[in-house]
């Protein structure tokens, strides 16, 4: 992306999920990198971007992904985009025979209905060169213990394929990140109890500015052939 031009001449990403972890580090790089970011996370202050970045090219937005009403209202209101980064998430846990409906029904709004909302509101205005990448998780594939989360990222999966389909006779591409265990709270979060990460075979966690980095790849023209792919990332978790 263009460094050195006012924020009307660079890109501009639509990015969810900055307070913390993957989607902090993948503001962090855009902003590194020159784009103009459109934050949206629940916190009205996220001093870790808003201390470093250049006046006029970031903009936080407060709201709750996992409200409906509230996230329609803003999606609506959001400028076009370039690029659309949904990297929001939460993890709940449990076994079959423990299952929390509740914990499902908020997993899918956050991480589902919240991806499609924004989606439907910034897809339809991109150009030649636009980019949506998606945060998944190598979980997606199944893991035990780990049902319901699994299957809102798999769900990721289908839905970027179908508008990968839909979008790549514009130049746009729409791809999923699917990090393994990341060095972020969700490894110690209260939400995972009793499935403890597991470290990969490469001997740590994979690392949030990792994730980030691919993003940063597949936002770019460099990136131009590689639409409806899960691009797992895992240390070697997945051999």
């Amino acid at each position: 992306m263009i460094t050195d031009a006012s924020p009307d001449e660079v890109g501009h990403a639509v990015v969810s999920g900055v307070s913390s972890g993957i989607g902090l580090a993948i503001a962090q790089r855009l902003l590194a990198d020159g784009w103009q970011v459109t934050g949206l996370c629940r916190s009205t202050r996220v001093e870790a971007l808003q201390d470093r970045a250049t006046p006029g090219m970031l903009r936080i937005v407060s709201v709750d992904l996992a409200d409906p009403v509230q996230r329609r209202v803003v999606a609506a209101d959001l400028p076009a985009a370039d690029a659309l980064v949904h990297a929001a998430g939460l993890m709940r846990t449990a076994p079959a025979g423990a299952l929390d409906p509740a914990a499902l029904a908020a997993m899918w709004e956050v991480h589902v209905a919240a991806a499609a909302d924004l989606a439907d509101a910034l897809i339809p205005k991109m150009t030649q060169g636009g980019r949506v990448v998606l945060i998944g998780s190598r979980t997606a594939n199944g893991a035990a213990g780990r049902s319901q989360y699994a299957a809102t990222k798999s769900a990721l999966v289908g839905m970027a394929r179908s508008w990968a389909a839909e979008a790549i006779t514009h130049g746009v591409t729409v791809n999923v990140v699917a990090p393994g265990a990341t060095d972020t709270p969700f490894l110690t979060g209260a939400g995972r109890t009793g499935t403890p990460p597991k470290m990969p075979p490469l001997g740590r966690y994979v690392q949030p500015d990792e994730v980030a980095a691919l993003t940063a790849f597949l936002l770019s023209e460099a990136a131009a052939a590689i639409t409806g792919q899960q691009i797992v990332m895992c240390g070697g978790a997945s051999l």
